[in-house]
């Protein structure tokens, strides 16, 4: 008679809780990062990524889907986040608000330099298992810190 298996602690309990995500970069121009983003997202769905797995962040100029829902109130906004749906969109200054997901993009696209690092770092902590960053590599590397 074999001796029993071990439980849930055996290798098929991979130990991921604490994992960093995959940081991704698309170089871009500021003016071109709200493009790359966007051509981001749109692989992230066409390749089997379900709608709401995504945050996208941006620097600079809001994304107009995000300029379009707010024009029906912030309490509209958040409650499409807090459904988390579809793809979400916002704005730097306001992403802190912003739930976790599995996939975040930024797009540097404008604003200060201290954005930018907030953006990044906020992002870093939000993204499950994927961070793709859009924007000019040598200022998000200085942001960073280190090569990306």
């Amino acid at each position: 008679m074999a001796p029993a298996k071990p439980g849930p602690s055996g290798p098929a309990a991979p130990a991921t809780t604490a994992a960093t995500p995959q940081i991704q970069l698309i170089p871009a121009s500021a003016e071109g990062a709200l493009d790359a983003a966007e051509d981001a997202v749109d692989l992230l769905l066409d390749s089997g990524r379900a709608p709401g797995d995504l945050l996208v962040i941006t620097t600079g100029a809001q994304h107009p889907w995000a300029e379009h829902e707010l024009s029906f109130g912030e309490t509209s906004y958040w409650a499409q986040h807090d459904t988390g749906d579809d793809v979400f969109y916002a704005d730097a200054a306001v992403a802190s608000r912003a739930a976790s997901r599995p996939v975040v993009v930024v797009a540097v696209n404008g604003g200060p330099t201290a954005a930018a690092a907030t953006a990044l770092s906020l992002a870093h902590s939000r993204a499950g298992a994927l961070l793709i960053v859009c924007g000019d590599p040598q200022q998000i590397n200085s942001v960073l810190g280190a090569g990306v």
